[in-house]
């Protein structure tokens, strides 16, 4: 769980800076570009299919990890003081991965897999003739709803993160009075910072062409 999640982390990482060419005032060349380069690169795709296989071990993992639990404590521990102090994320991160498992099927759905075996709008740069995926999410992104949606999904996964970054950490023995509280900021402030910039370049797209 630690080590897939931690994957998954830096991807939403380099993800995230992909995504932030949506923005640029170029009328999508720049993501256009990037997307193509993205697609075209084998070394790439190797990471993008290690991504899925990762998302999925984690999920898998999680499941296997709470079924364990379970079937060892059928009946849940008494309320206590440390109980009561755990962070409501950390409580429900059962709940919370499963929505945000929701959120990546329906996005690779609506982006990856149209991408894929869509009809993909062309456009041509300097003679080179590419996949318009800028046509395709400024489309999605016209959609209220969607925006709606999305930016609820980056709030589940900013949860998620709050409690699975430092969690991480901590399962791998990698706790140190010095570099604990280092690690819980640090957690803190990419649970925040990354959903919410994910969360703003829909928004941001919604209000440019509304």
């Amino acid at each position: 769980m630690s080590l897939t999640g931690l994957f998954l982390i830096m991807f939403l990482a380099v993800h995230l800076a992909g995504n932030l060419q949506l923005i640029l005032p170029d009328e999508g060349k720049s993501f256009n570009l990037y997307a193509h380069n993205m697609a075209n690169n084998p070394l790439i795709q190797v990471v993008s299919k290690g991504n899925f296989f990762f998302i999925l071990l984690h999920v898998v993992v999680s499941i296997l990890l709470t079924r364990k639990n379970t079937a060892a404590r059928p009946i849940g521990y008494a309320a206590s003081k440390s109980a009561s102090k755990a962070t409501w994320a950390s409580r429900n991160m059962g709940v919370l991965g499963t929505l945000v498992l929701v959120f990546i099927v329906l996005h690779l759905k609506g982006f990856w897999f149209e991408l894929k075996y869509g009809t993909t709008p062309m456009v041509d740069y300097d003679g080179e003739t590419i996949k318009n995926a800028f046509l395709i999410v400024k489309e999605a992104y016209q959609n209220p709803l969607y925006v709606l949606f999305y930016v609820i999904s980056m709030a589940l996964v900013g949860f998620h993160l709050s409690h699975g970054f430092q969690s991480a950490f901590q399962t791998l023995g990698l706790n140190h009075v010095k570099y604990t509280p280092i690690i819980k900021f640090l957690g803190l402030a990419f649970s925040i910072v990354v959903p919410v910039l994910f969360a703003l370049i829909p928004i941001v797209m919604y209000l440019q062409n509304s």
